[in-house]
């Protein structure tokens, strides 16, 4: 396959309708030639759709089996990365893996993945499957059946129900129309809207079971944040002291020293950052900030600011 026919595939493959003279204006090739790279995705065995006309289109529809997995050597790549580090994520049980789970479906697809692609990528497959390893992260295990159901019925709006489970062990049904699921911190997250609460709600996915879709429509809501993700921080981080600071450090070495922190990072002239960080106290924040050795600017709240003056107070006295 040519690197002209690839960009066509990667253009197609993004599931839209393209017109002949796009395609083509984006290939920077012929109507003639566009026809004939169209013919070679099919002898491929992609099943491109054509209609011809002043309204005609080319749109890569669905097919009944599987050709090779065309990537580009980043996209590999990077595919062999996602999947390794879903891969390290180890559920604290052991019997985890009797259950399944994302993670060990990582694995598995880690290990096929090479039999789908083109025989010139292979030896880059192994050449980085054999010297790439990932840390073993633990988090709760979550069944990829869960994320498939729930993201089938979030994308055709109908209403499931399922049994959750609570930090303290109780159980309740629960019946909800379905939006998003978030992975943050190493947990995925379904947003919802609980239609028992009349309101929006967020539910751990390994805490989730006995799922059934109803088969009920919906009609969407707007989202009560400007994501997802959004809304699910801002949860997460209530009750916690939201603080902003600058410091004369660039961002690359701010992250690495709150790497493992909620934070929001900006970088600003001269090698300095904004920080905006969500702590649970203040002098843990300060702790964290002053090994950086740079100085650093408190621009809210006045409340960080006094306890920074007691704890330098307190540092003054213990050097004596």
């Amino acid at each position: 396959m040519t690197h002209r026919t690839l960009e066509l595939l990667t253009h197609l493959q993004t599931g839209r309708r393209f017109s002949g003279e796009e395609l083509a204006a984006r290939l920077d090739v012929s109507p003639r030639t566009l026809r004939r790279d169209v013919e070679r995705l099919r002898e491929y065995g992609y099943p491109v759709t054509t209609r011809p006309g002043p309204s005609g289109f080319y749109q890569l529809s669905a097919g009944r089996t599987l050709p090779p997995l065309i990537l580009d050597d980043d996209e590999v790549v990077a595919t062999l990365a996602g999947l390794a580090l879903l891969g390290s994520t180890t559920a604290p049980d052991s019997a985890a893996d009797s259950r399944g789970g994302i993670g060990p479906a990582a694995d598995r697809a880690y290990g096929k993945i090479d039999q789908f692609l083109p025989k010139r990528l292979r030896p880059r497959v192994t050449a980085f499957r054999a010297t790439v390893e990932a840390a073993p992260q633990f988090a709760p295990n979550v069944d990829a059946d869960v994320l498939a159901i729930l993201g089938s019925a979030s994308a055709r709006h109908e209403r499931v129900t399922f049994t959750y489970t609570s930090r303290t062990g109780g159980t309740t049904t629960r019946r909800v129309e379905p939006y998003r699921q978030v992975h943050f911190r190493l947990r995925w997250y379904l947003l919802a809207w609980d239609l028992d609460r009349a309101d929006w709600r967020t539910f751990r996915l390994d805490r989730v079971s006995g799922i059934s879709v109803t088969g009920t429509p919906f009609t969407p809501r707007p989202l009560p944040a400007r994501s997802a993700a959004a809304y699910l921080r801002e949860e997460v981080s209530a009750g916690r002291h939201q603080a902003v600071v600058v410091i004369d450090a660039p961002p690359a070495v701010v992250g690495d020293a709150l790497r493992f922190q909620d934070f929001d990072l900006v970088p600003l002239p001269g090698g300095r950052s904004r920080v905006t960080a969500w702590v649970d106290s203040f002098e843990w924040l300060t702790l964290n900030l002053v090994p950086i050795g740079a100085d650093f600017l408190i621009e809210e709240p006045a409340e960080f600011r006094d306890r920074c003056r007691e704890l330098a107070s307190r540092l003054k006295r213990a050097a004596r």
